[in-house]
């Protein structure tokens, strides 16, 4: 029986081309809410930038790919920062090494060190809210909890030898998420399972990106949504239908949930 559904938010509740949540999707939340299931976020999104959900209510947030946890939008139940050596390698890289643009994601506020075409291209896919620009040098005193860092593939391997604890989630081929060694979005449904006392195998999470691979493999259930990338549907139980094809709501069906 299916107790909690956890939803990654860019490509799975919201559509890239309409920037908005499905009709079908927003009925099949309410259904699910109706039915006594619970329903939660899990993305690479700080609480502050997520912006796209319009009026809807969820039960918690697994936020930064699993490194900040929150039962509702209040009360902390998770977190796990990056080790400031890591920040320090990071921050002699760009000054010495080459600079590429990065967002510094904090507890409170998030800033970057610069923006290019490939930030901006990025920021509209996403709708996303443009971070202030700061020196990178300001990062220092702060405890960083994700990077959002915009470097190629083929710049991966160099870049992240210096980040030693830490780990790229890429999920576009412009930029990754870079999180403390551990932490995904499959440790953060642990840690809000534990905080509402729901087994794993009672709990179904959807996703479409890199970064969710974890979390398909690690659900009870793992739901892939039609627009993810192959190696993506390959990690999950199930391949549903596209965000903009209804992929929610018939997958929902698909198991009788609602």
């Amino acid at each position: 029986m299916i107790k909690a559904v956890f939803f990654d938010i860019d490509g799975t509740l919201v559509s890239f081309k309409t920037h908005v949540v499905p009709q079908s999707t927003i009925h099949a939340l309410d259904l699910l809410r109706k039915r006594g299931i619970k329903v939660f976020i899990a993305t690479g999104r700080h609480l502050s930038s997520i912006n796209n959900l319009g009026n809807l209510e969820f039960d918690g947030y697994v936020t930064l790919n699993g490194g900040y946890v929150l039962a509702g939008k209040n009360d902390v139940v998770y977190k796990h920062s990056i080790p400031d050596k890591d920040i320090e390698s990071l921050v002699r890289y760009q000054e010495k090494e080459g600079s590429f643009p990065c967002a510094f994601v904090m507890e409170n506020e998030i800033f970057m060190n610069y923006t290019d075409k490939a930030v901006k291209d990025v920021f509209r896919l996403l709708n996303f809210p443009s971070p202030p620009i700061r020196p990178v040098a300001d990062v220092y005193g702060n405890t960083v909890y994700q990077l959002i860092a915009f470097f190629t593939a083929e710049q991966e391997k160099r870049i992240m030898s210096i980040l030693s604890h830490c780990e790229s989630t890429r999920w576009n081929p412009l930029f990754t998420d870079i999180v403390p060694a551990g932490s995904n979005k499959g440790i953060g449904i642990d840690k809000m399972l534990e905080h509402f006392r729901i087994n794993l195998d009672e709990c179904m999470a959807f996703g479409d990106g890199g970064n969710d691979i974890a979390m398909l493999k690690h659900a009870g259930m793992g739901v892939a949504m039609g627009n993810a990338a192959e190696d993506v549907m390959k990690s999950a139980d199930y391949v549903t239908t596209s965000v903009d094809d209804n992929g929610i709501y018939n997958a929902l069906k698909h198991f009788n949930i609602i």
